[in-house]
């Protein structure tokens, strides 16, 4: 008689934790040795360790080469698995100090400079309105690494600009505000009109951005959208603070977006000129894992942000 049973899945190996995180330490310093001097234990143990864990796995984790370690494809794998556990152990420790002094969190989420000016604030203040003390650790990065430490479970969100590129595989993301691009100046440009095209402009010296994210992608679509090069006489510079402070002490001027630019900046030291090639508004919003359960303290400010068509 034919055996119509459910067959029983293939049982997959348990992982010692302890194994998981001396694989990390191998990992962050290098070699074998060297985790060793930093777990306090001797080079046989962790070679062991290591051993016991390939073995349990039924792969090999790294190479062995003159300049130290180089992991396989399965080794990177695991790293990623090894620096969650090790977060996730920091949090519980973290999470039972919190609760003992009624503390909600703690919630870590990263951000863009500017992405996290526009939404953080507001999204702080209304958590506070409707929950009281909490607990919130934030970092700014640029895009890919913002990707990365969502994967790693680094961060739970990451604010940061949206509908810019398709969205990272295995995340989803929620625009939360809109806002125009301007071009900013200070007092050495009091000539200039309310409405300028970049063409214009396009002598002057400027202050952009460096880094290679979404936003600087944003500021160079507008240069292409005006037919003009992005200027050569160009500081590069990824801090808003320092970008605001050259426009408004020299002769630089630079593109930003209009509230970002403008947030504290009461005494008309620098003003914000409309741009005739800004045809689209920069988008921010928030990053997260798709599928991946989120603590109740990142729930709540996601619940704080408003969703923009």
């Amino acid at each position: 008689m034919a055996d119509h049973s459910t067959p029983r899945k293939a049982r997959l190996p348990a992982v010692d934790p302890r194994a998981l995180l001396t694989f990390r330490a191998v990992c962050e310093t290098g070699s074998i040795s060297a985790a060793a001097r930093v777990l306090n234990l001797s080079q046989p143990s962790v070679s062991n360790t290591i051993a016991l864990l390939e073995s349990r796995l039924g792969t090999v984790l790294f190479e062995r080469g003159r300049g130290g370690i180089v992991l396989t494809r399965e080794g990177l794998v695991l790293q990623r698995r090894s620096e969650a556990l090790a977060t996730l152990l920091a949090d519980a420790v973290s999470d039972v100090e919190h609760a003992r002094h009624r503390i909600s969190g703690p919630l870590r989420i990263g951000g863009t400079p500017g992405a996290l000016l526009t939404l953080l604030p507001g999204a702080i203040m209304r958590m506070e309105a409707a929950m009281g003390d909490f607990a919130l650790s934030v970092v700014e990065r640029p895009d890919a690494e913002l990707h990365e430490m969502l994967r790693q479970g680094e961060i739970e969100l990451a604010m940061a600009t949206t509908r810019i590129e398709s969205i990272p595989e295995g995340m989803v993301e929620v625009t939360a505000a809109r806002d125009p691009f301007a071009l900013i100046v200070g007092p050495h440009h009091a000539a200039l009109g309310d409405r300028v095209s970049l063409r214009e402009v396009e002598a002057l010296p400027w202050v952009l951005p460096e880094a290679r994210g979404a936003f600087r992608r944003q500021v160079d679509a507008l240069f292409i959208a005006a037919g003009v090069s992005v200027p050569r006489t160009t500081i590069r510079c990824d801090s808003l603070l320092t970008t605001r402070a050259i426009v408004r002490d020299t002769d630089r001027v630079t593109v930003l977006p209009r509230t970002v630019a403008l947030d504290g900046a009461s005494d008309g030291s620098i003003r914000a000129i409309a741009i005739a090639e800004a045809v689209f508004e920069r988008s921010v919003g928030v990053l997260r894992m798709e599928g991946r359960t989120l603590s109740p303290l990142a729930e709540a400010m996601l619940g704080t942000l408003p969703a923009v068509p």
